[in-house]
């Protein structure tokens, strides 16, 4: 199982960026991750398989969406009205097998499969 993400850079305060990661092949709940330095990775946001139920922390809910092409196995995370505290290591991950379609776990613990991760860095 593969899943490379991509989109990361260096933004401006308020400034938009758009994450991509590529799963080939699954059909799962997938979700985004970070971490920043010295802190723990934590969840930002899930879709689930069918991608009908969303989830997002409550950190950049309002400011982030995630969506999901299966056409072209690919999630998207929109983050829009970046701050310098969004600063960190982005991760997507797929969930395990789960044949509830809208199942959207937030756990750490749920996600077996991860990617290589994307920098996101926010200037003030």
């Amino acid at each position: 199982v593969q899943l490379q993400a991509s989109g990361g850079g260096l933004v401006q305060a308020g400034d938009s960026l758009r994450l991509s990661c590529t799963a080939f092949g699954l059909n799962r709940a997938m979700g985004w991750f970070r971490q920043a330095p010295g802190k723990e990775r934590e969840f930002v946001a899930v879709i689930s398989r069918g991608g009908g139920v969303t989830s997002y922390s409550d950190s950049v809910k309002g400011r982030f969406t995630i969506s999901r092409d299966n056409a072209k196995s690919t999630v998207y995370l929109e983050m829009h009205n970046l701050k310098p505290e969004d600063t960190a290591v982005y991760y997507c991950a797929a969930a395990s097998p789960n044949p509830r379609t809208f199942w959207a776990p937030v756990e750490k613990a749920s996600y077996p499969y991860w990617g290589q991760g994307t920098q996101v860095t926010v200037s003030s």
